[in-house]
Order: C-alpha cells, then structure tokens, then sequence
C-alpha cells in the first residue's frame, strides 16, 4: 500500500531538516545520501522512498531556498509604481531576506552556497526566472526613457554585472556590512542616470603618459 501524501510531505520535510544539520555541520561538498540515512536512523533505501538521489532532495531544498524570493519578484512585477523605484526594489527587498538569512546561520548559508554550486543545474531555472523579471522591469525602464541607446540584452548584462554585491549570494557573505539599501541605492541612481550607450561621434580623450 502506498504511503499517504501526508506521510510522505512529513517524511521529506523531516529528512530536509536532517540534510541542512549535515551540511551546517559538515558542509555540503562531501555531503551523501548515505550520510543523511545513517543521521535519520534508516537504511538508504528507505530515503530513496522519499527522493529519488541527492539531485532531487537538492532541488527540493532549492525550491524551498527561493520559493519566498520568487514571491517577492512575482508580487513586485504585478505592483504599480515607477520603473526606477520598482527596479531599486527587486533588489532591495531580497537583499533584506538573504541578509537576515546570512545572520540568522551563517553556517548554513554558506552550506546553502556549496550545495547550489554543486548542484547549479538544478537551480539554474530559479537564477533564469529572476532574470527574466528583471529583464521586463529594465524593459519599463527604457520605455520611460532610460538607457538610450541600448539594447535590453546589453542593459540586462550590464546590470548584472554591477548590482553583483547586493544580490550574489557567494559575494554578499564577504561583502554584508558594505551590501546595505544605501549604498544600493546609490548604484541604482548611478545606474540609471549613467548608462546609455556611448557618443562614438566624440573623439576620445588622448592617453596620459607619465614618464619614468
């Protein structure tokens, strides 16, 4: 007889909670369905009952990492306000989450970062889907008259690139105390303000030499 869904959501939830004590405690480079089995007293045949490998589990616990950042993203696309404050917020708000994260267990956080970098097939639906949103608030933007010049794959790109500190997880651990709404902030205007294409038309400027 098949076991009841309630049975199984227990289950699992159980076993995620048994997974993220291992990773905190040992990291998740060596991490092991084995080792999950002997910390829940079963044998690793009754774990595949549950998941099916370490890929599932790994993208169970990577649903449940981004579940309430997408929500975030999901809610804020649908909001109406202004492109330039809504494009400030899509990284404001999830900073302010993997922030209390990152000071809440740091150990786990960082267990978190080597799980998604072993499994980065796994979560690379989520990073695609948050680039995907991204691209339409830049794409509000340009229609209210911002990035002149520039194509949205180039704005996305160039975007990304710059906002790294306030949203790569991997950065924010070395960089919490600089990674703050702030100086976010900032960047966003400096953004926004600054990047267009360049005027080609201009001669540059002739290069400084300096003597030895």
């Amino acid at each position: 007889m098949p076991r009841p869904e309630t049975d199984i959501e227990a289950g699992r939830e159980k076993l995620i909670h048994m997974a993220e004590t291992i990773i905190r405690e040992r990291g998740a480079i060596s991490f092991t369905i084995t080792d999950l089995a002997a910390e829940a007293g079963m044998s690793q045949s009754n774990v595949y009952r549950f998941f099916e490998n370490k890929d599932q589990l790994a993208e169970v616990m990577a649903g449940r990492w981004f579940a309430e950042l997408i929500a975030i993203i999901e809610d804020l696309v649908e909001t109406e306000m202004p492109a330039e404050q809504k494009l400030y917020e899509f990284f404001a708000r999830r900073l302010v989450i993997k922030r209390a994260r990152f000071e809440e267990d740091p150990d786990l956080f960082r267990s978190y970062m080597e799980l998604g970098d072993q499994h980065f097939e796994v979560i690379r639906g989520y990073v695609d889907l948050t680039d995907h949103y991204m691209a339409s608030i830049l794409a509000e933007a340009m229609e209210a008259g911002y990035f002149e010049g520039l194509e949205l794959d180039a704005v996305v790109s160039l975007v990304n690139t710059m906002v790294q500190p306030f949203c790569n997880p991997n950065l924010m651990m070395n960089m919490m105390h600089l990674a703050d709404e702030g100086r976010l902030r900032q960047v966003i205007d400096t953004i926004l303000t600054g990047l267009k294409a360049r005027d080609h038309s201009v001669s540059e400027k002739p290069a400084l030499h300096i003597a030895h």
